[in-house]
């Protein structure tokens, strides 16, 4: 079977229209300012809620992922980004406000930095 420039440019656009991994996606810039006037344990509050809806939405992301995969295997569509379970921007939002309260944190003498870890993203290894 011959492939067509057209065909390798098709199959490029729908590979590049799926749900991107939770690790690619960049936090987006969120300012610690808002943070400065939090105490340290509220701001440690804050952090374990952050981290835990970024791991959840990891886990939603990692399944739109996953979706997509299986989309455009079957249908050459990448059903989860079509529909809008491809959450990337919250994701996004998530690491930039973890990365805000670690800043807030470090800036406040809250801890040590190593305790107050950067924004990381825990996914399911169940598929």
């Amino acid at each position: 079977m011959k492939s067509t420039p057209l065909g390798i440019a098709i199959f490029a656009l729908f590979v590049s229209a799926c749900a991107k991994s939770p690790d690619s996606i960049a936090p987006a810039y969120i300012s610690e300012v808002g943070y400065q006037n939090w105490s340290c344990p509220q701001l440690a509050e804050e952090s374990n809620r952050l981290s835990a809806a970024l791991s959840s939405a990891s886990i939603q992301q990692e399944n739109a992922r996953t979706n997509d995969t299986v989309g455009v295997i079957l249908i050459g569509l990448p059903v989860s980004s079509l529909s809008g379970d491809n959450i990337a921007p919250e994701i996004a939002r998530l690491k930039g406000e973890t990365e805000a309260v670690r800043k807030a944190s470090m800036s406040k003498g809250c801890g040590t930095p190593s305790a107050i870890k950067p924004p990381s993203v825990v996914t399911s290894s169940i598929r």
